[in-house]
């Protein structure tokens, strides 16, 4: 163009180019952005890393230790151990005292866990969809069991249990039944059924709490939209909230199949401790008999190991077989 001044048509055609390479170049990362990011993970691992210490120190080290001694025949305060391989193991499984307590353990277990968290589930629902008056005191009297000791509860059963002037059995012969009084902690068909509801009253209101807060996160419009559309509140229960919590449920029966297993242990040294005749002992409460009771620290291990080997592959399993597609709303 005659107008054109010399060079302008050069310098156009350059900033083209520039204005082309800005569009497209990737953007720097920034220097200060990439700190704060090494800052935050340097302060996450020194955050976690006494926890992860005292883990190793109380959890992993004596682990393994209880590993090693289940090979060994020691008394426990002797220095001096007698390697046996497997021997311990090899004893344990012909021994009846050992199998009786754990099928006492499976039979808590299956029972307990069978009962409380499907009526967790159902109070929890009742509570949160139904609306009844007073649902915070008879959500508390149902949490209360679960902040109480479990040597308190053991007292309390055992005062209910008794099978003279028990609170059970007076029940009974005042309203006409006393043909069904029971020495429900002396029989030894019954003893362990006995401590299982013990176990299911100190537990169901703590799952219960838990499962109401899973409940409260459900939008209302789902349970309406399925009212409308004529579904019963049994219905809404089995397709809309178990569904919706599965993932809440999956946690707690992995926590609870866990945390039976060890207060097992606490409740039945109070309220029986394994008796009448060893028709209540557990698997827990096998191993500190022979381990301190009995001297045989070796073959407490070999207990031990069976127990913590049963308890790590039941919550494999339970994990895998529940395992499910997420569900989610919106």
């Amino acid at each position: 163009m005659e107008g054109m001044m010399p060079g302008s048509k050069e310098l156009h055609e350059t900033e083209k180019v520039h204005a082309t390479q800005k569009k497209y170049a990737r953007p720097k990362k920034s220097g200060n952005a990439s700190q704060k990011t090494r800052h935050t993970r340097r302060f996450a691992f020194l955050c976690s890393l006494p926890a992860a210490i005292l883990m190793f120190i109380f959890i992993v080290i004596p682990t393994v230790q209880v590993f090693q001694m289940s090979v060994f025949k020691w008394g426990g305060y002797s220095p001096e151990k007698t390697f046996v391989g497997l021997n311990n193991f090899v004893i344990l499984f012909s021994d009846m005292k050992f199998l009786e307590a754990f099928q006492n353990t499976v039979l808590l277990l299956v029972v307990v866990t069978s009962i409380t968290l499907p009526a967790a589930v159902i109070f929890g629902a009742i509570l949160v969809q139904l609306k009844i008056y007073g649902t915070g005191f008879i959500r508390f009297i149902l949490y209360l069991p679960s902040i109480l000791s479990m040597v308190i509860i053991a007292a309390i059963f055992a005062a209910i249990y008794a099978q003279n002037d028990g609170l059970l059995n007076s029940v009974l012969s005042a309203i006409g039944l006393e043909q069904y009084a029971q020495a429900w902690l002396g029989d030894q068909s019954i003893v362990i059924y006995s401590i299982g509801f013990a176990m299911l009253w100190q537990s169901c209101g703590y799952y219960m709490v838990m499962y109401m807060s899973a409940m409260a996160g459900i939008d209302a419009s789902i349970y309406e939209a399925a009212r409308i559309d004529g579904a019963s509140k049994v219905r809404q229960l089995f397709t809309i909230t178990i569904p919706l919590i599965w993932n809440n449920i999956r946690t707690t029966l992995t926590f609870f199949i866990i945390s039976s297993i060890n207060l097992s242990f606490v409740i039945v040294r109070a309220m029986t401790g394994g008796g009448p005749d060893g028709s209540s002992e557990v698997l827990l409460g096998y191993l500190y008999n022979q381990a301190y009771d009995n001297s045989q620290f070796g073959y407490g291990m070999a207990i031990g190991v069976v127990t913590f080997t049963f308890s790590f592959a039941l919550s494999l399993i339970v994990s895998r077989v529940t395992k499910r597609d997420v569900i989610q709303y919106g």
